[in-house]
């Protein structure tokens, strides 16, 4: 019988957890006043050489971009520390990139509420006119 999870699910699960716990506790000391930054996803190469992490940053007047690239620049101190915790020969070497998904659905959940909204006071202006 087939496992229910592959090995790469499980590592990308593990490191998952792993980075999102290191960038809430030693990322943010090491660095300072940061945005609220949360690991949505992670994609391990078959290999499990490479680890694509995808991070969702909220903060008002925040520059996503150079967050992302202010923690790939911490990426070896990430990846020490993910050394550390991981039961593994060799560890991922991880690449971070921004989730959008999370704004794109708000932006189309918006569009939606725009659009029925529209549609109920154009059926309230039809059914006026009818009377």
């Amino acid at each position: 019988m087939a496992r229910e999870f592959s090995r790469t699910d499980r590592v990308g699960q593990q490191v998952h957890k792993e980075v999102a716990s290191i960038i809430q506790n030693e990322y943010k000391h090491r660095v300072g006043d940061l945005p609220l930054i949360t690991v949505s996803d992670v994609e391990v190469s078959r290999d499990l050489a490479h680890a694509k992490v995808f991070v969702t940053i909220y903060g008002e007047d925040v520059d996503d971009k150079a967050q992302i690239k202010q923690l790939n620049e911490y990426m070896g101190f990430i990846r020490s520390l993910l050394a550390k915790r991981l039961r593994m020969r060799s560890v991922p070497h991880l690449h971070f990139f921004q989730d959008t998904s999370i704004t794109e659905g708000m932006r189309i959940s918006s569009l939606v509420s725009e659009v029925v909204a529209n549609d109920k006071a154009r059926q309230q202006d039809d059914e006026e006119e009818q009377n």
